[in-house]
């Protein structure tokens, strides 16, 4: 049992040095280099657009990167901050600070090793897709409108964190706009869509930052243009290893810090688990989900403090990675360490690029994240996966991403309830059971076969899960035909699972059918609701011998009832 354990969770790394060789090694460092190069701008990008200096994005893309990498369950994921979480980590930051951002990514990064640890990872994989691009919609929204201010160069005083009140400023100061800085975001949009189509391993985002920071830095020193502002102008950005931080931790923080935390673990565990699950479709290997979980909780854990923010794997940057040649982790502890040195070397180069071009960058994130087409698609699709989608979408754009998530989830559970109630059925017989056309005939050459039904057996066969609610929708059946037989048959052939309420609404059935002097007698009983009954005080109740494995069985038992009852009668008289 221990040796299985320590299998299922054993870090892809590990398992890749046994049939590591060279020309492994060589692609993963021409993937690695160049995933590193890409990866600075965006860290810086996601840094700042979360509230929180650009050095702390870069941090994450270091120490996250090589631990996602070290210990995880893919092969090519690529681990850092992402757009996903902008919204919730500047919602943090604006109410609790950069501590309290601290300590939800701590908190955050134990669910997720919990998740793992537990072997949650392919149960979030089974979150409802409506949920998944309702939210991812609503972010992308709110990234967009985020990156207004810098993309036009607006003078504009303190933004609201309203996402109404923030296009009521926009609109009431767009008579303030710097058209060298809206020239440099709307070029940069322009090369980041138009590079793949003249080169497919470069993204487009790396080429537009060294192109327009050259521009800009052209403009600014030789064209006498001014008000184009650069990273360097708002930031000052240490290049330096960054230090080991106190998170203070309390009970009180906790419990007003843990809801976050959760939006946080949830994000994080649905991105990577998405990313790797893309990641597999193209180089055709499979993810440990579990491994995976955990190796993204300790990265997490690990990054606060060090001035991190929350990770988690970057689709993107995963797939640049493939597109270069990257096949194993090595590539993303290449990444890391690349990253590294560019912060320790040409950090100070980083100052010179403009916002606009950051904005620029992160407009079209925006774009990639919308899944306008996927959305438009879902809105064409049933009433109740309308409601989750706009629900979640809404929610995430006018509040937050905690209360979308809450709310998608407990609307899609209704409607999971709603539709598994409906697909189970009741059907009420008397007088005769045809086997034949049910495949149940004892005969071999399948002749017809017809079960006759003694006057006053009634037959209730249950198709579908015997849950909650379908317990109460029996009750109401019962009800609706109230006939008082001398026998109950209930088919139970058909129910592949009964839970607690199930279980005792029928031992409510049975009590009251005993006082009625009603006999009941359960056919069809699988191993699985045989154990479940077990555990109830129905067997007490109905007697072992009404228990029955078929409807034969049942039938015979029907008779031995009424042979039973007759001599009664007869010693009566």
């Amino acid at each position: 049992m221990r040796l299985n354990f320590l299998s299922d969770f054993q870090p892809v790394l590990f398992q890749t040095f046994k049939t590591y060789n060279k020309e492994k090694f060589i692609a993963d460092v021409m993937a690695g280099l160049i995933v590193g190069v890409v990866a600075l701008p965006l860290a810086i990008a996601f840094g700042i657009a979360s509230g929180v200096a650009p050095e702390r994005g870069i941090y994450t893309a270091i120490i996250a990167g090589f631990i996602i990498s070290f210990l995880g369950g893919t092969s090519v994921q690529i681990g850092g901050p992402t757009g996903a979480f902008i919204v919730i980590v500047y919602g943090i930051v604006e109410q609790y600070g950069v501590q309290g951002l601290a300590l939800a990514t701590v908190l955050a990064g134990v669910m997720l090793v919990l998740m793992g640890v537990l072997k949650l990872g392919t149960v979030i994989k089974f979150i409802p897709y409506p949920i998944v691009v309702g939210f991812t919609s609503g972010i992308a929204l709110t990234i967009f409108s985020t990156q207004i201010k810098d993309f036009f160069g607006l003078t504009t005083p303190k933004l609201p964190s309203g996402f109404f009140e923030k296009w009521m400023v926009y609109f009431q100061h767009f008579d303030t706009v710097n058209w060298s800085t809206a020239l440099i975001a709307i070029t940069t949009v322009a090369i980041i869509m138009l590079t793949p189509k003249i080169v497919k391993k470069i993204p487009g985002s790396l080429i537009a930052i060294i192109v327009m920071t050259v521009a800009a830095y052209l403009m600014k020193s030789y064209g006498n243009i001014t008000g184009i502002e650069t990273i360097g102008d708002r930031f000052a950005i240490n290049n330096q290893m960054p230090q080991l931080e106190q998170i203070p931790m309390n009970l009180e923080s906790i419990r007003l810090l843990f809801p976050a935390a959760f939006t946080i673990a949830m994000l994080g565990a649905i991105e990577s688990l998405l990313s790797a699950t893309v990641a597999d479709g193209v180089t055709g290997k499979k993810h440990n989900s579990n491994m995976e979980l955990v190796a993204q909780g300790v990265a997490n854990i690990a990054v606060p403090f060090f001035g991190g923010i929350p990770a988690t794997g970057a689709i993107a940057r995963t797939m640049t990675n493939i597109n270069n040649g990257g096949r194993t982790p090595v590539a993303g502890i290449i990444h890391a360490m690349v990253l590294l040195l560019i912060v320790l070397f040409l950090g100070d180069l980083t100052k010179h690029i403009p916002m606009a071009c950051l904005a620029g960058v992160l407009v079209v994130v925006a774009y990639n994240m919308s899944e306008w087409r996927t959305f438009i698609s879902l809105i064409k699709q049933s009433r109740s996966t309308l409601a989750i989608l706009l629900t979640t979408f809404l929610l995430t754009v006018i509040f937050d991403l905690t209360i979308a998530i809450e709310v998608g989830l407990l609307l899609a559970l209704f409607a999971f309830l709603k539709r598994m109630n409906e697909s189970t059925q009741i059907k009420h017989t008397t007088g005769k059971i045809e086997i034949t056309k049910e495949m149940e005939s004892h005969s071999a050459d399948m002749k017809e076969e017809v079960l006759y039904l003694p006057h006053g057996v009634e037959v209730y066969e249950i198709d579908g899960p015997f849950f909650f609610g379908v317990a109460n929708k029996f009750d109401e059946k019962m009800r609706e035909i109230g006939n008082h037989p001398h026998v109950r048959i209930i088919r139970m052939r058909k129910i592949p699972f009964i839970d607690s309420t199930g279980l005792n609404n029928l031992e409510m059935l049975c009590r009251k059918s005993r006082k009625e002097k009603i006999h009941i007698i359960l056919s069809g009983v699988n191993d699985t609701i045989r154990e479940s009954l077990y555990k109830s005080k129905i067997p007490l109740i109905v007697g072992e011998e009404n228990i029955c494995s078929n409807i034969h069985e049942a039938v015979d038992r029907v008779r031995q009832i009424d042979i039973g009852m007759k001599k009664e009668h007869k010693q009566k008289v």
